[in-house]
């Protein structure tokens, strides 16, 4: 058995995994969902956007939930602060995410221009949506959530959603979506020919482009001009969560310590920004498949990014800076880390298997031929 510590620390790297795991599973059937109306010009080569991703957009939300999961059990104080202070922007997610599922359905059941075109257009919004709010919600932590704990450890938050669309946020939501897109698009490539691969092939190279100068403009402004959290107390690994159990003082720069206490730390964003030039230039080399991985590991970087820049901090308050949450005092208690592990070790990998199995089954290129000649049995 690891000791608490450690185990706090392995849930931090798995939540994180977690996450890269949404963003680069279920990220390309959103960013598949959000180019929808722009890359298929008629109903039939819409139906071959669609079908790229119809069989397998659901086995993909499993990361959504996994991670959703993983958060609650790993960091409950997270969870329950986190929900209830951005809950607007949670269901506002939810909603969106209903269009997929009906979406999917329902599209090609009615042959209606009006119906159809409806559909697509609530496809678009369940791929766009999410990406957009959750990198708000990635921008607002590097800012500070308005929360405070009282001595009984209940939590008060006091923003308001509106509060919430400030202008880093904004700009960190638009980078989500512009990686999100990357990766669509990529994906996009594999999966067709003809006047739609051209189509996504363009929108690789642009919605790479927006990703590099949103990321380096973020990265910029984080140095800058936005204040980080720094904790100036001893803290111990092992000793039992208490958020209030600390100091903790605001100032600029403190988002890029940790890219200086750790040699390695440097080499996320700069990896990051490797990965996705190299995505943009193996897409215009009509590599479609290596520039995926490259925009896979864009995904992985941008999200390693955020985390190495925040860490310890998982939610930090601006209300009141002792109260923010760390990897140290945030989590479930040992023995439930512990049991988690044993069973993500189990899990994880047989999800991995049967996904790996799934797209192996239903690869191949999707063509206008293939949905004519299959009009009654494809999405």
């Amino acid at each position: 058995m690891f000791d608490y510590e450690t185990l706090k620390l392995i849930w931090w790297l798995l939540v994180g995994a977690l996450l890269i795991g949404f963003a680069i599973m279920d990220g390309h059937d959103m960013g598949v969902g959000a180019l929808l109306p722009f890359v298929g010009k008629n109903d039939d080569e819409r139906r071959v956007v669609i079908n790229t991703v119809a069989p397998h957009w659901d086995g993909n939300q499993v990361w959504f939930i996994t991670a959703g999961g993983a958060i609650f059990a790993a960091w409950p104080l997270v969870y329950a602060t986190a929900f209830s202070g951005f809950y607007w922007a949670m269901m506002a997610v939810l909603w969106a995410l209903f269009f997929r599922p009906v979406g999917f359905d329902y599209r090609s059941k009615v042959q209606n221009a009006t119906w159809r075109n409806t559909w697509d257009w609530g496809l678009f919004i369940g791929g766009a949506i999410p990406p957009i709010i959750f990198g708000v919600a990635f921008g607002n932590l590097f800012l500070g959530v308005p929360f405070q704990f009282d001595d009984t450890l209940r939590s008060t938050y006091t923003g308001t959603f509106w509060a919430l669309l400030n202008p880093f946020a904004l700009l960190a939501g638009v980078l989500s979506l512009s990686m999100i897109v990357f990766q669509g698009a990529n994906y996009l490539m594999i999966r067709t020919e003809g006047d739609i691969y051209k189509r996504v092939r363009t929108a690789s190279f642009w919605s790479g482009a927006l990703t590099f100068a949103l990321f380096a403009l973020a990265g910029f402004w984080l140095m800058k001009d936005i204040g980080g959290y720094a904790i100036t107390s001893y803290i111990d690994g092992n000793a039992l969560p208490d958020p209030l159990d600390k100091t903790v003082v605001k100032e600029v720069g403190a988002w890029m310590k940790n890219y200086s206490l750790y040699a390695w730390a440097k080499w996320v964003p700069i990896t990051t920004f490797i990965a996705i030039v190299l995505g943009m230039l193996l897409s215009r080399l009509h590599k479609p498949g290596m520039a995926f991985i490259a925009s896979s590991i864009t995904c992985a970087g941008i999200i390693g990014t955020a985390g190495v820049s925040l860490f310890p901090f998982v939610m930090p308050s601006s209300s009141d800076p002792r109260s923010s949450l760390t990897i140290w005092d945030s989590a479930s208690s040992q023995m439930t880390l512990g049991l988690m592990l044993g069973a993500t070790v189990i899990f994880l990998p047989l999800i991995i298997v049967y996904t790996s199995w799934a797209y192996k089954v239903m690869s191949g290129k999707i063509t206008t031929d293939f949905i004519k000649a299959n009009d009654k049995s494809v999405y």
